[in-house]
C-alpha cells in the first residue's frame, strides 16, 4: 500500500501568506478596475462605441500613446547611457548625479511640469533660444515628449543599473584577449545580458507616461484635437458629470495600456529564453 505524503513547503505559512495577497491586490487593484468596466456597462454597445471613437478622443488617444512611445524610446537610449555611465566610469559628484537621477519619484508631477513650462516656454531659458529657430516645445506635442522623458527616465536607469553592476569582466576581457573590439564586445558580450532590463525598464517608462497627468497638463496647452491628452479628457468629463463617458475612455486606456505590456512582457520573456 503506498502512502501519499503530503508535500511540505520549506517556507511555512503559504496559505495564509496567499490570502492576504490575494485579499490585498483585489482591494488595491482588481476592485476598483473593476468598479471601472461596471461604470462603463451603464452605457449601451452603440453609446460606447460612440464616446470612445469620436475625433477628439481619437485624437488624444494617438498623442498619449504616440508621445508615451516615443518617450520611452528616448529613455531606453538614453537611460542606458547613463546607466553605463554611472556604473562603469568613477568621477566627481557621480553620487550626487545618482541621487538626482530619482527626482522625478519625489518631486510633485505638477511642480514637474510648472517647471518644464518655465523652462521651455517662449521666454523660458531654453525656450528662448528654440523660439527664433521656429522650434516650439512649451505648448506644443513635443513639450508633451520632454515632460514624459522627464518621468519615465528613473525606471530605465534604475533597472538596467544593478544588471549592469552584476556583470562579470572576465567575459569582457576574454573577448578583448581574442581580439574583439569594443562594439563587438558590446553588441556580443553585454547588450544581450541587459537587454531584458531595458525592456522592463522601458515597458514601465511607458506604462507611467500613459496614465501622467500633472507634468503634462501645464506645458501641453490642453488644446482640442491637438494638444490634449487622454488622462486631461477623463478630467474634463468628470468635471462635466459625464461619469460614464469618462469610464469608458478609461476603459480603453487600461485595455490598450494592458495589451501593450502583455505584448512587452511576452518579447521579454522570449529574449530572455532566447539567451540560454
Amino acid at each position: 500500500m503506498l502512502l501519499k505524503f503530503k508535500q511540505q513547503s520549506v517556507l511555512p505559512g503559504f496559505g495564509l501568506s496567499f490570502g492576504y495577497t490575494i485579499f490585498y491586490l483585489s482591494l488595491i487593484v482588481l476592485i476598483p478596475l473593476s468598479a471601472v468596466f461596471i461604470s462603463a456597462g451603464r452605457l449601451t454597445w452603440d453609446q460606447f462605441w460612440t464616446t470612445v471613437t469620436s475625433p477628439r478622443v481619437l485624437a488624444s488617444y494617438r498623442l498619449s500613446f504616440g508621445a508615451s512611445f516615443i518617450a520611452a524610446a528616448i529613455n531606453a537610449v538614453f537611460g542606458l547611457l547613463v546607466a553605463w555611465v554611472l556604473v562603469r566610469y568613477q568621477f566627481k559628484g557621480r553620487k550626487f548625479f545618482d541621487s538626482i537621477i530619482d527626482l522625478p519619484f519625489a518631486l510633485p508631477t505638477a511642480v514637474a511640469g510648472i517647471a518644464l513650462t518655465a523652462i521651455y516656454a517662449p521666454t523660458g531659458w531654453i525656450g528662448s533660444f528654440l523660439e527664433p529657430l521656429g522650434i516650439k516645445t512649451a505648448f506644443a506635442p513635443v513639450g508633451i515628449v520632454i515632460a514624459l522623458t522627464f518621468t519615465g527616465l528613473p525606471f530605465v536607469v534604475r533597472t538596467v543599473q544593478p544588471v549592469l553592476a552584476d556583470l562579470s569582466k572576465e567575459n569582457e576581457e576574454a573577448a578583448a584577449s581574442l581580439g574583439a573590439t569594443r562594439f563587438q564586445t558590446f553588441k556580443k558580450i553585454i547588450f544581450p545580458e541587459i537587454l531584458p532590463s531595458v525592456l522592463t525598464g522601458s515597458a514601465l517608462a511607458f506604462a507611467r507616461a500613459v496614465g501622467e497627468y500633472g507634468s503634462v497638463v501645464f506645458i501641453s496647452g490642453n488644446m482640442p484635437m491637438k494638444t490634449e491628452i487622454t488622462p486631461l479628457l477623463i478630467v474634463t468629463k468628470l468635471e462635466q458629470f459625464d461619469y460614464a463617458g469618462a469610464t469608458a475612455i478609461a476603459v480603453v486606456m487600461l485595455v490598450i495600456s494592458f495589451a501593450m505590456l502583455l505584448i512587452i512582457n511576452l518579447l521579454q520573456r522570449w529574449v530572455t529564453r532566447n539567451q540560454f
